[in-house]
């Protein structure tokens, strides 16, 4: 049985409960590690006073463009080649993987030149403040030197995951988070470079990260090739990618503009109000991103599976994740309403005007915590089935149909605490709306075990 079979094997044969915690736990540890050093430049930035504290919630939404397109491009060439893998057509699988780099290394070059030329206006559309900008710039201008190695590595660690090889994608990014924690206090402190050290520190780690990721495919140790022999200029090649991606690129870019909304918003209130935000929305994001992890093991679970229309371990695999992710999230959501005083203060102790507007809202998330699991699964589901078109849908509700109106309209009738619970609402509100989208795909799939023989399977088909 050479190694193809061994992988196709395990994915469609292992017990999904060890299959998915074997896949998730690599992942959930990459994930920690990256939201370990986005909050270490929070607290190492924080420091530097409440302006500069600001300075890297407006950069966040930069890097959330950035996160965008990379996220689209990996996660829907990850999705395809999950499929691909368990249908066992790997030519095309390679295809679509070499595509996917040249496109997002050509996207982060684009982003490069784009911002170095016109970095004050797009920080000031982002929602920067006069007294922020000279952090944000000092912040923005290492980030745009690092684009292109910020979105391969959102490419290489989804291709590493679509293949099942967790392991491989979390050393990448661990590396490159322990990496820039060890290198913040060095250049913010030591070398006295501010809020740009702390930027120069992200983008010498996600460079690194980038090549360490690249390591697995230069030592033949992948399913997947990364040759050019592979690439193809058929534009559908590339049209599919981005199909497969586009709800990770809603999601991703509606978060962009949700953070930019809030900030604008919270600016009203003053310097306090967008640093308090800040800093909530990435403790959020930690605790989000446990959940976040279990979910990239779960996917390519789905997928193989679907693939291979093994549709109970499909069914098997949802259950198993949502009760994991259920559990998860109420234990952080429990901590975190009891100690949010107590975590706000940790960043900021001396203004405590952002631990007041930081704990109200971060309680009121808490909270909404516990209807995230469901939206999450649900939507991972639909995008690694290739149901792309639902899948953007739902990605489109958490941060953009209803948190983009919500945040213009709140703050006008209830102030401040428009913008401190606007994203617990849509949290609910998305639960709410996933449900039945959940119920209808799960009546299908049961008539299509039923009535669709196995050696039926439909591959799916790419240009040659």
């Amino acid at each position: 049985m050479d190694k193809h079979q061994q992988q196709f094997k395990k994915m469609t044969e292992t017990p999904i409960p060890k299959l998915v915690v074997t896949l998730a736990i690599p992942m959930i540890i990459s994930m920690l590690v990256s939201a370990v050093y986005n909050l270490a430049d929070t607290f190492f930035v924080s420091k530097l006073g409440t302006s500069a504290s600001g300075a890297v919630g407006v950069v966040f939404s930069l890097m959330a463009v950035i996160q965008a397109v990379g996220f689209m491009l990996g996660m829907g060439a990850g999705a395809q080649i999950s499929r691909l893998l368990g249908q066992k057509k790997n030519d095309q699988a390679n295809v679509v993987a070499i595509n996917g780099l040249v496109a997002s290394l050509i996207f982060g070059v684009l982003m490069m030149l784009i911002g170095i030329k016109y970095n004050e206006p797009i920080l000031m559309l982002l929602g920067s403040t006069d007294t922020i900008l000279p952090h944000a710039q000092a912040y923005a201008s290492y980030i745009f030197y690092a684009a292109p190695f910020m979105a391969g590595s959102f490419l290489l660690n989804n291709i590493l995951r679509a293949q099942g090889k967790a392991k491989f994608a979390m050393v990448g990014i661990t590396v490159g988070g322990l990496l820039n924690i060890g290198l913040d206090p060095l250049f913010i402190f030591v070398f006295d470079m501010g809020t740009g050290g702390a930027a120069l520190a992200t983008a010498i780690s996600q460079t690194i990260g980038f090549f360490v990721l690249l390591v697995p495919f230069l030592r033949d140790k992948t399913e997947v090739k990364l040759s050019l022999k592979y690439f193809s200029i058929k534009p559908i090649v590339l049209l599919r990618i981005m199909k497969n991606g586009l709800p990770s690129f809603i999601r991703q870019g509606f978060a962009s503009a949700a953070t930019v909304l809030l900030n604008r918003q919270a600016s009203l209130y003053g310097d306090s109000a967008i640093a308090g935000m800040s800093i909530v929305l990435r403790i959020v994001m930690f605790i989000f991103v446990i959940m976040l992890g279990f979910g990239q093991g779960y996917q390519p679970v789905v997928g193989y599976n679907y693939g291979a229309k093994i549709y109970d371990r499909v069914k098997q695999a949802f259950v198993f994740s949502l009760k994991v992710g259920m559990a998860i999230m109420a234990f952080f959501a429990i901590i975190g309403f009891i100690t949010a005083p107590y975590i706000m203060a940790f960043f900021l102790p001396d203004d405590p005007l952002v631990i007041e507007i930081g704990s109200l809202a971060f309680r009121a998330q808490c909270i909404a915590m516990l209807f995230m699991p469901f939206s999450t699964i649900a939507n991972m589901t639909f995008q690694s089935i290739g149901k792309s078109w639902t899948a953007t849908f739902l990605s489109s509700l958490r941060q953009g149909i209803f948190f983009l109106p919500l945040i213009i309209l709140l703050p006008s009738y209830i102030g401040l605490a428009g913008v401190q619970f606007t994203q617990a609402i849509s949290d609910f509100l998305t639960f709410l709306v996933c449900v039945p989208f959940v119920a209808v795909f799960f009546k299908k799939l049961k008539k299509r075990e039923l009535y669709e023989p196995k050696d039926e399977v439909q591959l799916e088909a790419l240009p040659e």
